[in-house]
């Protein structure tokens, strides 16, 4: 990795830059194989040789063992085995530090190449361009300029399947009228489950996305309704909870785009993201959320948009 990349990674706190311009930068790395994946670099906390890795018993699949990180005992988990990738004869000696959904953990991999910026909307669902294993972990993918396919990782997924499904814990129900719903939106296969689970419990009535783009094409569709005099759309859409990064456009697009119609006045928008620092919570600002929330705790979701609700 240049020294030029190594300076974008220290610097991630200052990139609030980003915020509504749908974009996203990707750092590249590879399993020892031909295929390039990349993760999103707001994810990164930080790229090093791998230190001595702790091996103890009864770990999950995946986890090859723990570390010591600045005083933290933090999982190693080998992306290889996830992938279904033939392992690296000697091991891998990289390590990416990620930090999302309140948790800190390093992924094993044999390269890092680069951070490239990309346009969101030249970020596409994978849709068959890979083995069936693959594909339920891979988010998206998107095209080099040399033609080469990179396949960005739903880290949320793989994290998930180490610690196991989120318990949902006891969550008040929302009292709404029959007509009345949510709208939520998120390009992740867990992500999208567990925050149908916290709308079942309590008892919502919800449309959903897989992207920014999805999110904005059936929004509008509500929108385009024909109201009577004494109706409009926010008597029945009273919340829309978004995704920061979604292939396509992301949330914060998609935020901008809400909040500039006149026809989504009053909604409020919350943002439930992984990405939990103060400059992700800056950015969500910046394009005028009402709300930001940490992926995934099911009470602080539930705790964030009842207020909301009851408006």
């Amino acid at each position: 990795m240049s020294a030029s990349d190594a300076s974008l990674l220290a610097n991630i706190d200052a990139r609030t830059k980003l915020a509504g311009s749908n974009k996203m930068e990707i750092l590249l790395f590879s399993l020892g194989t031909r295929e390039t994946f990349g993760i999103n670099v707001f994810k990164v906390r930080e790229v090093s040789q791998t230190p001595f890795v702790t091996k103890t018993p009864n770990m999950p699949f995946g986890v090859e063992g723990v570390l010591s990180l600045r005083g933290n005992i933090i999982p190693v988990i080998s992306l290889a085995k996830f992938i279904g990738c033939e392992l690296a004869e000697g091991g891998y000696n990289t390590m990416i530090v990620t930090e999302f959904n309140k948790s800190t953990q390093a992924f094993l991999v044999d390269s890092v190449d680069r951070i490239i910026r990309v346009d969101w909307d030249k970020v596409r669902a994978p849709e068959n361009v890979m083995n069936t294993t693959q594909q339920t972990l891979i988010t998206a993918v998107t095209e080099l300029d040399d033609g080469k396919l990179v396949s960005i990782l739903d880290v949320e997924q793989i994290l998930s399947s180490v610690v196991g499904e989120t318990r949902l814990p006891d969550i008040p129900q929302a009292a709404l009228e029959d007509d009345q719903y949510v709208f939520f939106v998120d390009d992740s296969v867990v992500a999208r489950k567990e925050i149908s689970n916290v709308m079942d419990k309590m008892s919502l009535k919800y449309h959903q996305a897989n992207n920014g783009k999805e999110a904005w094409d059936k929004l509008q569709v509500l929108a385009n309704r024909t109201w009577s005099d004494s109706e409009s759309l926010h008597d029945n859409l009273k919340l829309i909870l978004v995704d920061a990064e979604m292939p396509e456009m992301d949330g914060y697009v998609l935020t901008k785009l809400i909040k500039s119609d006149a026809r989504f006045s009053g909604i409020p928008v919350v943002m439930h993201s992984s990405l939990s620092s103060n400059a992700n919570r800056a950015m969500g600002a910046s394009v005028g959320v009402d709300a930001y929330v940490a992926k995934f705790d099911p009470a602080v979701l539930a705790d964030t948009i009842i207020p909301f609700l009851q408006r």
